[in-house]
């Protein structure tokens, strides 16, 4: 992750000062020598720059070609990007240039490249639906060192499958590298030989994790396959058990708040507080906003080890009943966190707003708080929603500031809606576990007016400081979000176009008109369906180091201040405040670190946002897996050509009725209607329309949940009168257990024919 720049020794070739040097040169592909002749490189510079002309060929944005010529890629059609694999082995490549549209890759188009690998594309042709089909000719750098999977055994070793279905490849593994694995077994497997055109991929087992099955082993392989980092280095630990309360002397130069009732406010099995807050009446009427945060930095020094394993981190990662932080507890839970009662030192924005809720001024400080009371959301919504007398008697002291606290919250609220920012305020899933750890239900998780209370007041803070970086025109870190990808917006035009829905008449899609979408759904029975496909219209948000704004928010400048407990970029953020609170002059240092942590981090919050929704459909198939035979309403919400999807009314849970289930007509896929329509009897099944299912067939191993229909008029499959339901889900769990089986053998078997051809190339499914 460290900034790499292209120098010998002390030279000062940058990349940055190259490249535009290459471009003007390369008007055809040349050699080394030519390049350096043609670039009037002295002996001093030539080491440097053959150094930087690798570097860049390691980018792609030169190419090696035949005869130890190098060009410019964009020049020869092709592209750099990532490999997004498919379990159907098919892919795409998601370029580099976020602005540029993903390529195509067929079966055939990569059959040496892995998902995840960095790769460059040779632009073939375009298909007839305007999307372009590329090939992959040379592998820049892989992305798997390791892998997790099943293993099973064969004459002379094994193979192991990859749990992530979009690596297609399995991996070979000699009898002397298998490391005792049994047949079943998750293992770690390290990547000894790569797939080739006429070769497989090789491997030796590293790490056996257990049987696949094993509720105790899942977390573990979820956390192998993700390559989540769930050990602190002695180091690390060593420097956070040295750690101590602030001193007299910590607090020099800092604004003492001790005397303030301020007070955190979290969910109510919440340890790591990083945040606290307080509001005021100000003498004109208006609104002093006091949001404070954990001062991480003073703790997490730079280039520590504490640090260095916290930048690989950059995030914690949280799992139904269990985390993985991004600092060792000592910090997370004890030091850092803003605990009642105590001494702790903070980083703090506090804002002033008119009367109607415009912010007029804001001042950031190194300071000292001592939190006045542990706040739950659950208390403080009683408070300001009167509903519960006791709560009331208790927090009498605080009720007049929690009041001033909903009324600016629902300022800026009405502020920010007015301006245009998107609610994707989808319902989340919560998993209730029980003592052993396994699901015992799962609920939406329900907001009250306390959430979008902290929810706005950290908004305003971390749009504050995004506007002192701005000022200061110092190098920074923001949080950005791109607009919406047209073509998206267009299939999204003609998805609302369905339900009778006009688009608003805009020349420019901003976001307004997305509120506007939104709102005019609200109350609806489609309501959260149609929030749901905008969302996945949308493009993602992520870390950079020029501001473009904040397009779902409808902000022009933001970034992220408020959990540097839990978030990388934010610690970095407090450093650079306390830069320019400091006068320290570090722009340079700065300039040359931010933009790799910015694509570093961004990359570490999907793997984190994987490996958690992973854990989450695992809690959901084992919570179903239960309840197999068992009938449940729901609403349809995904419509495929091999069937539709199902989420249960009763808990946020998500399965397939495929289509071979629908035996009572042909069914043909609607795409522009999203719905599958009966032949014969027209019947339509719908995005959005109510069904009630049947729980037919859970795998867990595969995430995989199959519904089947049943209802009163028209049924596709019987509802069961209750006294038979138990010997329907005996039935049906038998039949599973001898499907599983029948998967392991047929996998063996796959396993010994590819052993025994093992140059035969795949044929697409």
């Amino acid at each position: 992750m460290p900034h790499e720049q292209t120098t010998s020794h002390r030279s000062t070739v940058t990349h940055e000062e190259l490249y535009p040097r290459l471009r003007a040169l390369l008007t055809s592909p040349l050699t080394m020598r030519e390049i350096l002749l043609g670039l009037k490189v002295g002996a001093a510079e030539r080491l440097a720059v053959q150094r930087g002309i690798r570097d860049l060929t390691r980018d792609g944005r030169i190419v090696s070609i035949r005869g130890g010529r190098f060009g410019l890629a964009d020049e020869m059609n092709l592209v750099t990007g990532v490999v997004q694999g498919h379990p159907d082995r098919f892919g795409f490549l998601i370029i580099d240039d976020p602005n540029e549209a993903d390529v195509y890759l067929g079966p055939r188009n990569f059959e040496e490249a892995m998902h995840g690998d960095k790769v460059v594309v040779r632009l073939e042709k375009t298909r007839s639906d305007g999307r372009r089909e590329g090939n992959v000719i040379r592998i820049l750098e892989r992305a798997n060192d390791t892998l997790t999977g099943t293993f099973r055994p064969f004459r002379g070793g094994g193979f192991v499958t990859p749990f992530d279905r979009k690596i297609v490849h399995d991996v070979f593994v000699d009898a002397a590298d298998a490391a005792g694995a049994k047949d079943g077994d998750a293992v770690v497997v390290k990547m000894l030989d790569y797939p080739g055109k006429a070769t497989r991929a090789v491997g030796s087992i590293d790490r056996v994790l257990g049987k696949a099955d094993d509720p105790t082993v899942e977390i573990e392989i979820v956390i192998a396959k993700h390559r989540l980092r769930n050990k602190f280095p002695t180091a690390a630990v060593a420097q956070a058990k040295a750690c101590r309360p602030p001193a007299e002397a910590d607090l020099k130069g800092r604004q003492d708040f001790r005397s303030r009732p301020i007070v955190t406010i979290d969910g109510e099995t919440a340890k790591d507080f990083d945040d606290a807050v307080e509001v005021t009446r100000t003498k004109d009427g208006g609104y002093e906003l006091g949001v404070h945060i954990a001062d991480v930095s003073h703790y997490v020094t730079e280039d520590s080890a504490l640090d260095k394993e916290a930048a690989l981190r950059a995030t914690s990662v949280y799992f139904p009943g269990s985390v993985i932080p991004m600092l060792p507890f000592e910090l997370s839970n004890d030091l850092c966190s803003l605990n009642p009662k105590v001494d702790r030192l903070t980083m703090s924005c506090v804002m002033t707003f008119d009367a109607e809720g415009n912010q007029i001024g804001y001042k950031l400080s190194e300071s000292v708080i001592r939190s006045f009371e542990r706040m739950t959301y659950t208390d403080v919504a009683a408070v300001i929603d009167r509903t519960n007398p006791d709560t009331l008697k208790r927090y009498a002291a605080l009720v007049e500031r929690f009041d001033l606290m909903g009324e600016l919250a629902a300022l800026l609220r009405k502020q920010r809606f007015r301006a245009g920012a998107i609610d994707f305020d989808l319902p989340e899933p919560e998993i209730v576990l029980d003592v052993t750890g396994k699901p015992e239900d799962i609920v939406v998780a329900k907001r009250n007016v306390a959430h979008r209370l902290i929810e706005e007041f950290m908004l305003a803070a971390n749009r504050s400081v995004a506007l002192h970086f701005l000022r200061s025109r110092h190098p920074a870190i923001y949080r950005i979000h791109d607009e919406p990808d047209p073509l998206k917006i267009e299939a999204f035009k003609e998805f609302i176009d369905s339900f009778g829905y006009r688009f608003p008449a805009a020349k420019k899609i901003d976001a307004v008109t997305m509120q506007k979408v939104i709102s005019d759904f609200v109350g609806r029975p489609e309501e959260r369906l149609i929030t749901t496909v905008l969302l996945r219209s949308m493009k993602q948000a992520r870390y950079a180091v020029d501001n473009i704004g904040h397009f779902g928010l409808a902000f022009d400048h933001y970034t992220h201040f408020t959990s540097p407990i839990r978030r990388y970029p934010d610690l970095i953020v407090h450093r650079l405040i306390k830069d320019l609170l400091r006068k320290t002059r570090r722009a340079e240092h700065w300039a040359e670190r931010l933009p790799n942590y910015a694509a570093h981090c961004s990359g570490a919050e999907r793997v984190a946002d994987d490996a958690e929704r992973e854990v989450v459909k695992l809690r959901q198939t084992q919570y179903l897996a239960e309840r197999v035979g068992e009938t449940f309403d729901g609403v349809i919400s995904g419509v495929t050509a091999f069937g539709f999807f199902v989420e249960l009314l009763h808990a946020p849970v998500e399965g397939l009725v495929r289509l071979t289930s629908l035996t009572d007509d042909y069914y043909q896929y609607d795409q522009v209607g999203h719905s599958l329509v009966g032949r014969r009897r027209n019947r339509r099944f719908r995005l959005g329309d109510p069904v009630t299912i049947l729980v037919e067939h859970v795998s867990i191993e595969r995430r995989q949940v199959d519904f089947v229909i049943v209802g009163e008029g028209g049924t596709v499959a019987p509802r069961l009168a209750k006294e038979e339901r138990p010997a329907r889900k005996a039935s049906l769990k038998a039949k599973n257990a001898r499907s599983a089986k029948g998967r392991q053998e047929r996998s063996s078997a796959k396993a010994a024919k590819k052993a025994a051809n093992p140059t035969k190339k795949r044929r697409p499914r």
